[in-house]
């Protein structure tokens, strides 16, 4: 039978996974001869089956009285004895930190008889009955999910004007027993007397508060993993409500804020703890114990940096003073601020207590990514208009505008623009590109916005659906009537998903001025810089870009790019050429087609010539056109209009261009485009079309000495598809004298599971997750967020969209199954990953795990990449000397 309950004593600081973190730093500190209150931990492993089948363990109730004979023993009092009570507290603590999530009952054990026992054990009546009401108010709330307001309205009542360090014993009392009356009312029997059932079924509330509402939604915010479940942690009482010469605290051993050492916290006296979160007192600074209390505040310091030294880390201690005597409640690796995270790890490795390899494993990407926005400097002043969804991190303030081409054209004349959309396109890049930020009352994080705006460095706020957004009136309007005209300037915050009425002001990054090539200069950008350069030269994977300008590939190599992983040419197709793609899709014989060609070609090669130039040295991946022809193309409907407008007029008939057009679009319409005549398939049916890519490919290869070009085909099913494209594109290289990789996307299932025939043909592999993923699933990333991913998240079918970080057991499966099959058949096939995920940490640190050899991602997610890139060598290292 497994063992389900651990004495403080039997446990560490290792133990996490079944103590919870909360009980494992108990007995660490415990072990290290700390002043700990003496108790036990019920395991994560009972919490799990309690989930599981809807009650406790088989000899888990023998196992808790064993362990409280002998906490009753050690203590020399028994729990709610009647002239001398053992009180203990019930807590909850899972693996990771989940402050405030899960449910806390203080006090156990107090009923009639015992609160006189303490009363007359303590010689203080107030501090009894103040215990008691304390008891059945956190016991009614979370035990028996009585709302916490019914207690506090009558607490007020009694209280009038009064503090609560007001109240005397018998206003103290008599809240006792109108307490106690709204548990009767509430429930329709009494608050239980029996000592061990209030231990009990505090236990049962805290199991389950590890599936409360707010507890869900923190470990999804967070991504902890929804089945470890819950320690709970049974531990003598001490009080901190006992008098003048009592108190409670919370200290960090560094400021979590900024990383400076020192003196950080809070005290308050004659409290117990949760007077200080509630915040019904003003706490003094953590300083000010030197004067109320000298000697606890010396060894307080002393047991702060034992505690830094021990855990080699920013610690968070709980702490409370019983008439002088001091006791630690609880320690953790405290969290802080990205600023703080990079600051302390180099201090500490100044300080000799980590290497520097261990400092870049305490950081993370994603605190990186933070540190390069911008952000609000306040926002005191302005009003807050709604509230959408933060799909792209930084803050942004300009006037609104209604259309790429209003953003473009104030942005000519250096204003700041957001581009508002009810959701964003393709023939909005423009005026993404030319904006601040972007704004849409449609879309989720993996939206046309959210995905180009997070490509880019772009602030965007996707879904913010109470705005109702008219672009032909070029206003929305937002809750309570608030009309904002376009030129009225708005403020968004990528961060918290706000948008604000009014210019918030906004502070630059001094860490993304740094990867712009600033010198370092404060000690954060000091920091980076150091841990940055250290995971630079312990990364195995190297890091591309996603680029498909001269400029980003210019922004891609300061960032640190080693090439770029993916080009897509379908982006130098809009704006003012989309009519040179449009007499493409009109040539009604070869000539005109080729006419059409002969136009696009030397517009690419320029194209080309600026990316090689900027990468000079570096290998270009380009990815030959890939998306449906109908995205070129106007809009059924409107053309429908137009050409019917048109032909109603009298004596006028439509213009003969467009209904040439509208024949085009209905001819090229499909069900499902995505899925239809794109990428090789669209190549492969009009002719003409690859072999002018490939020649303009060639011809900036020419022109640009240390230019290094592969060819990517995208959408390939079948290896007979890629050998007809490359056959030709060869030809054209042997023809110009140009050497370049042909290679292709693993994008489609078939591909992945064909990798061993298709590596006969590809020099290289390139995973599309964006695309592998909706097709492994099934869905259309444009559609499903909006959709039912909410609910989805919601039910635990996803811990995190499959759009944002990669699915390892379905999309990475697949990649880990082409990758082996694929290399069996060309051992040095090189492979990389050049979709959305390719800046994601998590998927960083998959694609490492299963062998690529680089991931390649947006300009601005590089650094991210590369901090990430070190981190998975690091970890996968030290996972394997264990």
């Amino acid at each position: 039978m497994p063992k389900y309950v651990y004495d403080f004593t039997e446990g560490n600081k290792d133990l996490k996974d079944l103590l919870g973190g909360k009980g494992a730093n108990l007995a660490e500190m415990t072990n290290i001869g700390l002043p700990v209150p003496p108790g036990f931990t019920i395991t994560t492993e009972a919490c799990r089956h309690y989930l599981r089948h809807g009650g406790m363990p088989d000899g888990l109730e023998g196992e808790i009285g064993e362990h409280l004979a002998a906490l009753e023993a050690r203590m020399g009092k028994r729990l709610g004895q009647a002239d001398d009570p053992l009180l203990v507290s019930v807590r909850s603590g899972a693996k990771f930190s989940m402050p405030g999530m899960m449910e806390t009952v203080l006090n156990i054990g107090l009923n009639d008889d015992s609160v006189l026992g303490l009363a007359k054990q303590s010689g203080n009546d107030r501090f009894a009955w103040d215990s008691y009401r304390r008891l059945i108010q956190m016991f009614g709330k979370t035990v028996l999910g009585i709302g916490d307001e019914l207690f506090e309205d009558a607490m007020d009542d009694l209280k009038g004007e009064r503090e609560d360090t007001d109240l005397d014993a018998a206003d103290l009392q008599r809240l006792v027993e109108t307490f106690k009356g709204i548990v009767r009312e509430r429930t329709g029997r009494d608050f239980p007397a029996d000592p061990r059932v209030q231990m009990d079924l505090a236990v049962r509330a805290v199991f389950d508060s590890w599936n409360a509402p707010r507890a869900i939604l923190y470990r999804r915010q967070e991504r902890i993993p929804a089945d470890l479940g819950t320690a709970v942690n049974i531990v003598a009482m001490v009080f901190g409500n006992m008098g003048p010469d009592s108190g409670t605290g919370v200290a960090f051993t560094r400021d979590p804020g900024s990383g400076r050492q020192g003196v950080y916290g809070d005290y308050l006296r004659n409290a117990q703890g949760e007077d200080v979160v509630a915040g019904i007192r003003n706490t003094v600074p953590l300083q000010e114990l030197e004067t109320i209390n000298p000697p606890a505040y010396r060894e307080l310091l002393d047991i702060m940096a034992t505690l830094e030294r021990h855990y080699r880390d920013l610690c968070d201690i709980e702490f409370t003073i019983e008439r002088g005597k001091l006791w630690m409640l609880q320690t953790r690796v405290g969290k802080r601020t990205a600023e703080a995270a990079f600051c302390i790890a180099t201090q500490l490795v100044d300080e000799g207590l980590i290497d520097m390899d261990e400092a870049v494993i305490r950081v993370t990407g994603d605190q990186l990514a933070q540190l390069m926005f911008p952000r609000f400097a306040a926002t005191a002043g302005n009003r807050r208009l709604t509230h959408g969804m933060n799909a792209s991190p930084g803050a942004a303030a300009g006037k609104a505008v209604f259309s790429s081409e209003r953003a473009v054209e104030l942005a000519g004349r250096g204003e700041a623009v957001i581009l508002v959309r009810r959701e964003t396109n393709p023939d909005d890049l423009a005026g993404m590109i030319a904006a601040q930020g972007v704004l849409t009352s449609r879309g989720g994080k993996t939206s046309h916005a959210a995905v180009v705006a997070r490509g880019m460095g772009k602030t965007c706020v996707c879904g913010a659906e109470e705005l109702d957004v008219d672009t032909h009136a070029r206003r929305f309007t937002a809750p309570g009537g608030i009309v904002v005209n376009e030129g009225e300037v708005i403020s968004i915050d990528g961060g918290t998903g706000a948008v604000y009425l009014g210019e918030v002001p906004v502070t630059a990054s001094p860490v993304a001025e740094y990867f712009e090539g600033e010198p370092a200069g404060d000690e954060l950008v000091r920091a980076v810089d150091r841990i940055m350069t250290h995971a630079d030269s312990v990364r195995r994977l190297a890091v591309w870009a996603n680029a498909d300008t001269a400029e980003d590939a210019a922004r891609a190599r300061r960032y640190g790019a080693q090439g770029i992983g993916l080009c897509r040419t379908e982006h130098m197709f809009l704006g003012e050429r989309r009519r040179l793609v449009e007499d493409l899709i009109l040539a009604a014989t070869p000539k005109e087609r080729q006419a059409a060609l002969d136009a696009l070609e030397p517009l690419q090669t320029g194209d080309f010539t600026g990316i090689f130039t900027a990468m000079r040295g570096l290998p270009v991946t380009i990815r030959l056109i890939d998306p449906p022809l109908h995205e070129f193309l106007p809009d059924l409907t409107d053309l429908a209009v137009k050409v019917a407008v048109a032909e109603e007029r009298a004596g006028k008939g439509a213009d003969d261009r467009d209904r040439r057009l509208l024949a085009a679009v209905k001819r090229l319409h499909e069900q499902n485009p995505m899925l239809g005549l794109r990428g090789v398939r669209l190549g492969l049916t009009i002719p003409g079309l690859f072999a002018m890519q490939v020649r303009a490919i060639a011809a900036a290869a020419r022109r640009v000495e240390g230019a290094r070009a592969e060819i990517m085909i995208p959408l390939v099913g079948a290896v007979q598809e890629l050998e007809i494209v490359r056959e030709e594109a060869e030809r054209i290289l042997a023809e110009a004298g140009v050497e370049a990789a042909i290679g292709t996307m693993i994008e489609v299932p078939r591909a992945a599971l064909t990798a061993g025939q298709i590596a006969e043909s590809a020099e290289f592999f390139s995973f599309g997750t964006n695309d592998l993923t909706q097709m492994t699933w099934g869905f259309s990333r444009d559609d499903v967020e909006s959709g039912f991913f909410g609910r989805y998240l919601d039910l635990g079918v996803f811990g995190v969209s499959p759009f944002e970080s990669i699915d390892r057991e379905g999309v990475g499966r697949l990649m880990r199954i082409a990758a082996e099959e694929g290399r069996r058949t060309r051992p040095g096939l090189k492979i990389g990953i050049c979709g959305e995920h390719g800046g994601d940490p998590d998927s960083v640190h998959f694609c490492h795990g299963i062998g690529l050899d680089y991931v390649s991602c947006s300009p601005f997610r590089i650094p991210v990449a590369r901090l990430e890139a070190g981190r998975a060598a690091l970890t996968c290292a030290e996972s394997d000397t264990r």
